[in-house]
């Protein structure tokens, strides 16, 4: 009887530790991609491709990565869009750009624009985000600004 008791513990444990070592690599994934957003363009003096995250503050959003933050504050939002590239009118705009948003289209990231004012300056921020990581924030955004989230189609 020891015999096969031993052989049952030893099986639970192989089991118990596969079943460990298939969930880690997924919520390891889950929880890395879940705060990463990248400056892709905008006006603002910060590399491109620097990751970070998104914070949705009491009065602004605000961006941080390593390389430093941005602070929008609500009331200074004119327009927000998220979308699979960069919308037209925003590419088109005559801003004192400092990296130059591009056409290009992600399926399954998409692109967070937000213009805004600052000293009678119009401004931008486009960050490249995972969709499934963008979706939690939309809802919240839309009811700190008062704005709504235009879909970035064109």
């Amino acid at each position: 009887m020891p015999i096969r008791k031993d052989k049952r513990i030893k099986t639970i444990l192989f089991l118990s530790l596969v079943t460990l070592l298939l969930l880690v690599p997924s919520v390891q994934a889950r929880s890395h991609k879940a705060s990463l957003f990248k400056y892709v363009a905008g006006t603002e003096s910060m590399p491109k491709g620097c990751e970070g995250k998104l914070e949705v503050t009491g009065a602004a959003l605000v961006f941080e990565s390593a390389e430093g933050s941005i602070t929008v504050p609500y009331a200074s939002i004119s327009h927000m869009e998220y979308g699979e590239k960069v919308s037209k009118q925003v590419r088109k705009m005559k801003l004192n750009w400092a990296i130059k948003p591009s056409a290009s289209r992600s399926k399954h990231e998409g692109y967070f624009t937000v213009l805004y004012s600052q000293k009678g300056e119009t401004r931008a921020i486009i960050l490249k985000v995972a969709t499934d990581t963008m979706r939690p924030y939309l809802a919240e955004i839309d009811l700190k600004t008062g704005l709504t989230i235009k879909s970035g189609r064109d």
